[in-house]
């Protein structure tokens, strides 16, 4: 078996921050903060009602980072805000050192961590790629052979030899993200700067980035809070919580983790007790729970039904009551959605309960959850909702003799066969 070779080593790596504001921008002042400290006096240049931090007070946004990233590799870097993502990147650009470990680069790096990064707003587009390439260290030479692919790439040919700083946030993006694919660099660093950009530059910018991987072995870290183009890009993901890796290894199951919905992994939910599942306020009925039917787990085969008990109160008057249960993916991406219309009709003060069953036997085997909105139809024609809330979770799994399904490029249903009419 061939060793890959790699692209990044990194060994107990951790960052430490001082917290508090380090100095008072004069020496005139920090000598005043000096002469109080000295006489337990307070400190005449803080700021009224600001926290005074301990002396020596510290952050850890890294704490023990192992990873070890191989060439060509696409790897994705999730986690909530202050996970210490940026950090890391930071650290692996070379914008700051760490406090203590070891990063080994085997190769160039080039790397996007905001719009503009490394861009002078006084030089023009032109001007700055150049300047990028020399702080890769490639000569004009190189670039010259490189310049006409990166302002094609760009989209912005008729801006290029304007000064940057009279660019838009989404020029900005596309000349920086243009420069950074189109040098010859063995590893790329991409931190949510593709939010930036239109829909069809983002497109296009991670079909750049996967086919420079696979073409050219080039080794891709790219930091996103949207799962889709998680998905779409990386073949591998680490998710990241508190300055620690969590989890490292399969892209949707580190989604799955990132997105923690454990909270909805029940066979039934009290709405009573978890009222942040309530999206909105309640009006003419508000659900108080709901539970699946015969099961003591959250798990159906795929031509299973699902059936689920509902309960709730009437807080008015109700006529015609309707249900909208859409079916989700993990990160809440729609998958389909089922209607039930004029099921109930009840009078204020009411509680009331009814069974429900669907047929989910067109989703393939993963995992699921619902949200339910509760409506009647006015005179009017038009859909007014009276409840609407995050449901249960569930999970299909897959019946004997199912070919292995390839969700992330095919989606989550399945449609019947097709016909052969004629041969």
């Amino acid at each position: 078996m061939e060793e890959k070779e790699i692209a990044l080593q990194i060994t107990n790596l951790k960052k430490r921050y001082r917290l508090g504001v380090i100095g008072g921008g004069t020496l005139r002042g920090d000598l005043q903060s000096w002469w109080a400290r000295v006489r337990h006096k307070e400190d005449p240049n803080s700021k009224i009602g600001a926290r005074k931090h301990e002396k020596n007070e510290t952050f850890m946004a890294l704490n023990g980072i192992d990873l070890t990233v191989y060439k060509g590799e696409r790897l994705g870097i999730i986690g909530h805000n202050g996970a210490g993502k940026s950090t890391l990147l930071k650290l692996l650009s070379r914008v700051t050192g760490p406090t203590e470990g070891e990063i080994c680069i085997n190769g160039r790096i080039s790397s996007m961590l905001e719009v503009g990064t490394g861009f002078n707003p006084e030089l023009t587009g032109r001007e700055n790629a150049y300047l990028n390439g020399a702080i890769l260290g490639m000569t004009k030479v190189e670039v010259d052979r490189k310049i006409d692919q990166i302002i094609d790439f760009s989209e912005v040919r008729q801006f290029i030899d304007t000064p940057v700083k009279r660019y838009s946030s989404g020029m900005y993006v596309k000349l920086a993200f243009a420069v950074a694919a189109h040098l010859d660099s063995e590893i790329l660093i991409m931190d949510e700067v593709l939010a930036v950009g239109d829909m069809k530059f983002q497109q296009k910018c991670l079909q750049k980035m996967s086919d420079v991987s696979k073409q050219e072995g080039r080794t891709i870290l790219y930091v996103s809070h949207n799962m889709n183009t998680i998905r779409q890009l990386c073949d591998r993901c680490i998710v990241m919580d508190h300055g620690k890796i969590v989890f490292s290894g399969d892209v949707e199951t580190a989604i799955d983790l990132y997105l923690d919905m454990k909270a909805v992994d029940a066979c039934s939910i009290d709405y009573m007790e978890k009222p942040d599942l309530r999206i909105g306020k309640s009006k003419q009925m508000a659900l108080q729970s709901v539970s699946f039917l015969d099961k003591n787990d959250c798990l159906f085969s795929r031509r299973e039904p699902i059936k689920m008990h509902f309960e709730w109160a009437n807080q008015e008057n109700i006529e015609n009551l309707c249900l909208r249960t859409e079916i989700l993916t993990r990160d809440k991406t729609p998958v389909g959605t089922t209607f039930v219309y004029n099921f109930y009709t009840g009078k204020q003060g009411e509680r009331a309960a009814c069974d429900m069953q669907m047929d989910l036997s067109s989703l393939v085997a993963g995992r699921y959850a619902m949200r339910y909105t509760f409506f009647y139809v006015n005179s009017f024609g038009q859909y007014i909702n009276v409840d609407n809330l995050n449901g249960l979770s569930f999970d299909i799994a897959p019946d004997e003799g199912d070919i292995l399904w390839d969700r992330k490029n095919w989606g989550s249903i399945e449609l019947p066969p097709s016909v052969v009419l004629s041969k």
